[in-house]
C-alpha cells in the first residue's frame, strides 16, 4: 500500500519512519531541507498544501493519507482527502469543527480519523474508554503536557511541535464543560499549580477536547496543559501586549522562538481521570502515561507520530467505518483499544491504570 505523509516535522517523521516497517511511504513537503531528513526511510515528493487542486491531485496518487500539517492546513487538507476519495488520519490542531464534513465523507465513502495524536487523540481514546466502562461519567479531566528536561529561562520551554499552532493553545477560547453545559473560558485567566508523581507544574485549561463534547456525556470535562513553572506568566504578559495578534504572530515567533529551541531531551506526560458510577457504585478510573526521548525522536513525537501510526493502520486494515470518526469512538471499542495500547506498548510508550 503507498502511503502519503503530509508534513515532515518531527512528528511527521516519525510516522512516516514507524509505517515505513510495512507499508511503501512517502512524505509530502514544500522543505527540501525537511524532505531530505526523511530519505533513508521513506520517498521524498515536493506539496504544497495551500494550493487544493495540486493537492487533491497528489493525493489520488496514494491508497492512504496521513495529515502532520500546522492547524491552519488541516480543514483544507480533509476536504481534498474527500475529493480525492482517499481515507485519511490527521494530527493537526484545527480551528474548524472537522465533524461538520461528516456527511461527505461518508457520501465519498471514505474514512477519515481526526484529532489522531497525542492530545487531542490518545487522551481521547483514554477517556473513551473509562466512558464506556462506567454506567455514569460525572467528572473528567485530562491533564497533559510535553515538556523539556531542563527549563531553560526566559520562557521555560522548549517547542517540539507547530509553534503556530503552541501560540493557538494559549489564544484561542477553551472549551469546557460545566454543569453539564459547554461554555468558552479564556486559556490564560486561571494558572493554577499541581503536583502529578514528583513534578510541579503551571496547568492552564486548553481547547482539547474538541469532539470529546459531542460524544461524551458529563456534569464536568476539562483539558489541562501541564508547563513548568515561570512560563504561563510571561506569556500571558506578551498576549496582553498584543505579540499573539494574527498580523504579528510572524514577527513574535522571530523573537520568541529562538528562545525556545535549545539543547534538551523532552518527556511528556498524560493523566487522564473519570469519577462517576459502576452498578450504583462510587468508581474512579485513572490512566498515568510518561515518555522519554529515545532513538533520535522527541518524545512528543514518538507519542504524537506513533499513536498516529497505530491508527493508520486500522484504517489500512478497513477496521472502520466510512465517515468522519473522532478517536475517543476507539477507545470506546475494546478491540481497537487494545490493539493501539499494544502497539505503543511494543514501542516502549507504557500506559498504567489504576
Amino acid at each position: 500500500m503507498k502511503v502519503l505523509v503530509l508534513g515532515s516535522g518531527n512528528v511527521g517523521k516519525a510516522i512516516a519512519y514507524d509505517l515505513s516497517q510495512e507499508f511503501e511511504v512517502w512524505v509530502g513537503d514544500k522543505s527540501k531541507e525537511r524532505l531530505n531528513a526523511i530519505k533513508d526511510f521513506a520517498n521524498p515528493i515536493k506539496v504544497d498544501a495551500s494550493n487544493f487542486n495540486e493537492l487533491v491531485d497528489t493525493m489520488r496518487k496514494f491508497e492512504l493519507i496521513v495529515g502532520a500539517l500546522p492547524g491552519k492546513f488541516g480543514f483544507t487538507t480533509l476536504k481534498a482527502a474527500i475529493k480525492a476519495q482517499r481515507d485519511m488520519v490527521d494530527i493537526s490542531f484545527m480551528p474548524e469543527n472537522p465533524m461538520e464534513l461528516r456527511d461527505e465523507a461518508e457520501k465519498a465513502q471514505v474514512t477519515i480519523i481526526v484529532d489522531a495524536g497525542f492530545a487531542p487523540g490518545l487522551s481521547n481514546i483514554l477517556l473513551g474508554r473509562i466512558y464506556q466502562e462506567l454506567d455514569e461519567l460525572r467528572e473528567g479531566i485530562i491533564r497533559v503536557g510535553g515538556l523539556p528536561k531542563v527549563a531553560k529561562p526566559p520562557l521555560y520551554y522548549k517547542i517540539t511541535w507547530s509553534p503556530y499552532d503552541l501560540i493557538e493553545e494559549y489564544t484561542r477560547k477553551a472549551r469546557i464543560i460545566k454543569n453539564g453545559e459547554i461554555i468558552e473560558v479564556d486559556p490564560l485567566e486561571k494558572i493554577e499549580k499541581v503536583k502529578i508523581k514528583d513534578f510541579k507544574f503551571e496547568e492552564f485549561v486548553s481547547d482539547g477536547l474538541r469532539t470529546l463534547l459531542e460524544n461524551i456525556r458529563a456534569e464536568h470535562l476539562e483539558e489541562r496543559t501541564l508547563r513548568w513553572p515561570g512560563h504561563l506568566e510571561r506569556i500571558k504578559v506578551l498576549r496582553e501586549l498584543g505579540f499573539f495578534k494574527p498580523e504579528n504572530v510572524e514577527f513574535t515567533l522571530k523573537v520568541i522562538a529562538p528562545l525556545m529551541q535549545y539543547e534538551s531531551d523532552d518527556f511528556s506526560i498524560m493523566e487522564v481521570y473519570g469519577r462517576g458510577t459502576f452498578n450504583g457504585e462510587e468508581k474512579e478510573i485513572h490512566y498515568f502515561l510518561y515518555d522519554e526521548a529515545k532513538a533520535g525522536f522527541t518524545s512528543m513525537a514518538r507519542v504524537t507520530g506513533f499513536t498516529a501510526a497505530a491508527i493508520t493502520r486500522l484504517v489500512a486494515e478497513g477496521s472502520c467505518i466510512y465517515g468522519v470518526i473522532p478517536p475517543e469512538i476507539l477507545g470506546m471499542r475494546a478491540d481497537t483499544f487494545a490493539r493501539i495500547l499494544n502497539e505503543l506498548k511494543e514501542r516502549d510508550i507504557i500506559i498504567k491504570r489504576w
